[in-house]
């Protein structure tokens, strides 16, 4: 379900990657912060603010994982959030081969219909891993 959630809220044009990532991931946790918080991720698309680098929903992705795993307090020890964040990037290099946006759509025309599914498609995937490695505990 959150799979087909951000691929339909990138589909649909509602949000882009990183946001559809981070929404989907704050709903299936409950809420904990408002869902105006999405302002956060809104720059990560197109390889950060269409510079073409790092994939947005990965970035998004990680940002997602910092919901449950993130600190809130100087110092404090850091709740399994490098280790998360490290497996959702392996994750995505074993399937992609790379986490540079400009890289990952070199092959299409910007904006052209396989390009814009290719991203839903990562979109999803990406969301699908943030769930699997946050109910692993």
């Amino acid at each position: 379900m959150p799979r087909a959630k951000a691929e339909e809220y990138y589909r649909s044009g509602q949000f882009l990657c990183s946001e559809a990532v981070f929404l989907v991931t704050n709903e299936y946790l409950g809420h904990p912060v408002s869902d105006e918080m999405v302002k956060l991720a809104s720059g990560f698309p197109v390889g950060m603010g269409m510079a073409g680098c790092t994939c947005g929903a990965l970035a998004g992705g990680v940002m997602a994982l910092g919901l449950k795993y993130g600190r809130t307090q100087p110092a404090a020890a850091e709740p399994g959030m490098f280790e998360a964040a490290k497996e959702l990037h392996e994750r995505f290099m074993a399937r992609r081969k790379s986490t540079c946006c400009r890289v990952l759509i070199r092959k299409f025309e910007f904006g052209c219909p396989e390009h814009i599914q290719q991203c839903i498609a990562i979109t999803g995937e990406v969301a699908a891993d943030v769930i699997r490695l946050l109910e692993r505990e």
